[in-house]
């Protein structure tokens, strides 16, 4: 089973661009989609992106799309996500989260994830 530790945390202006890393530890990385969430005090946590295990296919938000890219490295055991023209509204603390391949339910479902990171903390000032 693999561990997940984001990073990239930050503090930036609405507009700015900021990329997110998880790395993943274990040796079957690529036996897992992996997916983004968010959490903003006072919200339910939101599903932001996810990837397939190969990476040929992600999924977004509507609230995201065209704005944050996700991308995974097998190779290397990580999933970065990319975000551009950052808004207030994205501020909160990102999770990434993995499951196994073939897992039953949607991409977008956080029930279907079983392994969490620690989270990481975006802020973004208007």
């Amino acid at each position: 089973q693999v561990q997940l530790i984001e990073s990239g945390r930050g503090f930036v202006q609405a507009g700015d661009s900021l990329r997110l890393s998880c790395a993943a530890s274990g040796r079957t990385f690529s036996s897992y989609n992996m997916g983004w969430f968010r959490h903003a005090p006072g919200t339910d946590r939101d599903f932001v992106a996810a990837s397939s295990e190969n990476g040929d296919t992600s999924y977004y938000s509507d609230s995201v799309k065209g704005r944050f890219t996700i991308s995974r490295d097998n190779a290397k055991n990580t999933v970065d996500l990319q975000m551009s023209t950052l808004k207030p509204e994205d501020t909160a603390t990102y999770y990434c989260a993995a499951r196994m391949k073939f897992s039953s339910g949607f991409e977008s479902d956080q029930r279907s994830y079983n392994i969490w990171g620690q989270g990481t903390q975006v802020t973004v000032s208007s």
